[in-house]
């Protein structure tokens, strides 16, 4: 085994395990920040989380189309990102009439938490109905061919490529080349600058330290001045803006899909669970956690391996646990987790 084969198998790694597992964290993450941000609110799971994501990610699309539609082209920024801003208003809207309208009515009746999951689950199945009234039942790819300076380019999928050029020239046998895509740049990105954004946020700010107080007692909250309904509306804009960064990237690297949340809903709340619920940083941990233990789990180490050791066998699977099984290893993570931890891997003051 020579070094240029723990090259070759180190970069093979990273651009399929890797970059795979920080994409499906980053999603997780920020969507399990948002589950966590209603639940140390409103205390209760928001089941409709996911299909939130879906409708961001349906309203990016349309947005996405009528710019292309339009000639606007910022490049090498992908149109999606540009209509991303109407994805997120469009959104925030929709969960606060949906607050508004359902859940209000229920938190003016002081209805226990479980009238509150149950009424989430039934929203859940009206935005998959609205979802597909509106964006249609089949799945649409963020597909936009674009002029940019006499040349015809694909915008959304570009991928920039790092080849090694020194190790080639100084290793011969290496020949692997580090390749990210657009939508995984900018989703890393989105997803540092909003998780420094939300710390700044809760710790620093009046109204951040109102939501915590709100948190932690609501009635003390209400009588020491602070606008419960408002914090409740600021709550659902930062979930519902999550929301739509998440869902029109996540679509944007793969497709848009009408059952987008089913996929994506349940590790989620895994991820919530893990880092302790409530408690948004440690929905960021828990998130990265189950997107690692995902695609790890479900990975084939066959051309690792490969390209370690000449006597492995190609023909047969080395991946730990069959595709089919992937929902499942969440679930396994957080029995284990609460096993161990009860409150997670975070515990204390909720938010």
């Amino acid at each position: 085994m020579e070094f240029v084969d723990w090259l070759n198998a180190s970069v093979y790694l990273f651009n399929k395990g890797l970059l795979n597992a920080a994409k499906i964290g980053s999603i997780y993450a920020l969507g399990a920040v948002g589950i966590t941000l209603v639940f140390g609110i409103l205390r209760f799971a928001h089941f409709a989380h996911g299909d939130m994501m879906t409708f961001g990610a349906m309203v990016a699309l349309g947005g996405t189309v009528l710019l292309r539609e339009a000639g606007i082209n910022l490049h090498p920024v992908p149109t999606g990102l540009l209509a991303l801003p109407l994805a997120a208003a469009a959104t925030i809207l929709l969960a606060i009439f949906v607050d508004k309208n359902v859940y209000a009515h229920f938190r003016a009746r002081r209805s226990p938490p479980v009238v509150f999951v149950m009424t989430s689950i039934g929203v859940t199945f009206v935005l998959q109905g609205v979802v597909r009234l509106i964006g249609g039942t089949g799945d649409r790819q963020f597909f936009f061919v674009v002029e940019h300076a006499g040349q015809r380019i694909r915008e959304d999928k570009e991928r920039w490529i790092v080849n090694f050029q020194w190790l080639r020239d100084h290793f011969e046998g290496f020949r692997e080349n580090l390749v990210i895509t657009a939508p995984q740049l900018w989703l890393f990105i989105f997803t540092a600058v909003a998780l420094v954004c939300l710390h700044y946020f809760l710790t620093r700010t009046r109204t951040g330290k109102a939501m915590r107080a709100v948190s932690d007692n609501e009635d003390l909250a209400r009588i020491s001045g602070i606008d419960v309904g408002r914090m409740v509306s600021v709550t659902w804009i930062i979930a519902a803006t999550l929301c739509a960064i998440a869902g029109t990237l996540l679509a944007m690297d793969t497709q848009y899909k009408p059952i987008l949340a089913f996929s994506i809903l349940l590790p989620m709340f895994a991820a919530a669970i893990i880092g302790g619920i409530g408690k948004p940083f440690g929905a960021v941990l828990g998130g990265f956690i189950v997107g690692a233990a995902e695609t790890f789990a479900v990975f084939d180490w066959r051309p690792v391996a490969g390209r370690l050791f000449e006597s492995v066998d190609m023909t047969q699977s080395m991946a730990l646990v069959p595709a089919e099984y992937k929902l499942a290893v969440p679930f396994v993570i957080l029995v284990l987790v609460l096993v161990w931890r009860p409150t997670g891997l975070f515990k204390g003051q909720v938010l």
